[in-house]
């Protein structure tokens, strides 16, 4: 059973908007820092250009071992959560074509392709405290002003048939008006179907709350990439970049700790969100040789435009609950219209300084202004509020990354680092991310051995749901990845 709705927001779009691409072990040692540098399949999501870079063609492939670690804080109780993956997350490879035109200014030609992990979206999270709002407000706010009529279950309508409908055609916020009703959460003031004012159920000064949100997913990024050197001193490049998506969150809510005469003495609020989509973008670069010891880089990054479709599946229950609320499960399942997301086009500069077979350092700069990303159609009236929210909450967005490199006769060792500024206007909604990197790698000669350790921290401020808990939860995440690439040279 199924039915449309439509309930996308300013979250959806920046949860496919950024990037953390783990990346090969190398790429991740030095923040990501190769804007100007090239020579790594990973680098190519910052230059294409990079891929001219390669002297000779090669194969890479890498796995991580993803550690999230969570520490909630909600109306002063503390809950800590450890989640740990492990993926294959890269693997490419790329071909060098030597011109044996001695006179062209064409050196060589490069054809690249690799795969990336762009987001891991594996992580779960248990906020618990003692609140003094309550579920009864999430409900509150969709069904005040919905006439009672409009809600009500025709005669013998099924009680899962009467959600479907009402998602359909009366829409996301009077198909929550009629769960809270039927759910036994919220009442109407009289029972006149013009009624449109309704009340809570509970009675409470504070309840106690417990939020699990566990998700499952992947952003991967798929990127077909040409490349040429001209004249030993400029490089020049163009990917074409593939998404696909998979994300599936379970939100579950249980409420207690009511008043003891109140009538509602429990209550769960349960929803499950599948998205599924693809996307497309394009990126230009170039890479200079100023003289043997500076290069410089820059390279631009189309808006990313995403195809996507959810399906919602939502469940509520309470001792006050109609006797039949039990047929509104996970298997009744609202479908989204298929939309769109258009991220923000993104601008990096890059330099980098080489020390012979020493070593080297390397820097990027990236801007992106979240502002400019919309959802679509921009007809709907709901894309709209959230286009709104979109260019007053968000803002341009600073990027550096920072990554050196010492060699030791055949040993490597490197360290990095990134920092990003938050896409809130208010920093306090998600924080700015800071991200240290090392790592260690052999030449064997043919093949190379590379390891890192990458910790990344962010501060967020999570709301349980869109609206009636406005006390957000803050989450101090700390994800921490360790990655073992090799290289197989040709």
């Amino acid at each position: 059973l199924c039915a449309f709705v439509s309930a996308q927001n300013i979250n959806d779009v920046l949860k496919y908007s950024t990037e953390n691409i783990q990346g090969t072990a190398r790429f991740q040692s030095m923040g990501g820092a190769f804007g100007a540098l090239g020579g790594d399949l990973s680098g190519l999501n910052i230059n294409p250009a990079g891929a001219a870079v390669f002297n000779n063609s090669l194969v890479t492939f890498s796995g991580t071992y993803f550690n999230t670690n969570n520490k909630v804080n909600y109306f002063g109780t503390q809950t800590n959560s450890n989640v740990n993956d492990t993926n294959i997350n890269q693997i490419g490879g790329v071909f060098v074509f030597n011109n044996t035109d001695s006179n062209s200014d064409w050196k060589k030609f490069s054809l690249a392709f690799n795969y990336d992990l762009a987001q891991n979206f594996e992580n779960s999270y248990l906020v618990s405290g003692r609140s003094n709002q309550g579920v009864d407000s999430y409900f509150l706010d969709f069904a005040q002003g919905t006439p009672l009529g409009a809600i009500l279950l025709e005669d013998e309508e099924l009680i899962e048939n009467g959600y479907l409908d009402i998602g359909a055609n009366g829409g996301f916020s009077d198909q929550q008006a009629f769960l809270g009703y039927y759910g036994g959460v919220i009442d109407p003031i009289d029972d006149d179907a013009q009624t449109d004012q309704y009340v809570r159920n509970a009675s409470y000064t504070s309840v106690d709350q417990q939020f699990q949100r566990s998700s499952i997913g992947y952003n991967s990024k798929f990127i077909a990439n040409m490349a040429s050197e001209y004249k030993d001193k400029l490089y020049l490049g163009a990917s074409l970049n593939f998404h696909s998506v998979f994300n599936e969150r379970v939100d579950q809510l249980t409420e207690t700790g009511y008043d003891a005469d109140s009538e509602i003495q429990r209550t769960t609020f349960d929803n499950l969100l599948t998205t599924r989509g693809n996307g497309f973008s394009f990126t230009m670069g170039a890479i200079a040789k100023l003289n043997e010891f500076v290069r410089l880089g820059g390279s631009y990054q189309s808006p990313t435009w995403y195809r996507l479709n959810d399906d919602l599946s939502q469940r509520i229950n309470s001792n006050l609950a109609d006797e039949d609320i039990n047929f509104i499960d996970f298997s009744i399942i609202n479908l989204f219209e298929t939309y769109t997301i258009q991220t923000p086009s993104k601008l990096t500069g890059s330099m980098a300084i080489i020390f012979g077979k020493n070593g080297l350092l390397s820097f990027d700069y990236g801007y992106q202004d979240f502002s400019n990303a919309e959802l679509r159609p921009q007809s709907d009236p709901n894309f709209q509020i959230a286009n709104n929210n979109i260019a007053n909450q968000l803002g341009a967005v600073s990027t550096f990354r920072l990554g050196g490199e010492y060699r030791i006769e055949k040993v490597s060792l490197r360290a990095g680092y990134r920092f990003e500024e938050s896409a809130y206007a208010n920093t306090d909604t998600i924080g700015e991310l800071n991200s240290s990197s090392g790592g260690i790698g052999y030449n064997f000669g043919g093949n190379r051995l590379d390891f890192s350790f990458n910790r990344i921290d962010q501060q967020v401020n999570q709301q349980l749901l869109d609206t009636g808990l406005i006390t957000p939860a803050t989450i101090n995440r700390i994800r921490t990845n360790a990655t073992l690439s090799y290289t197989i040279n040709f």
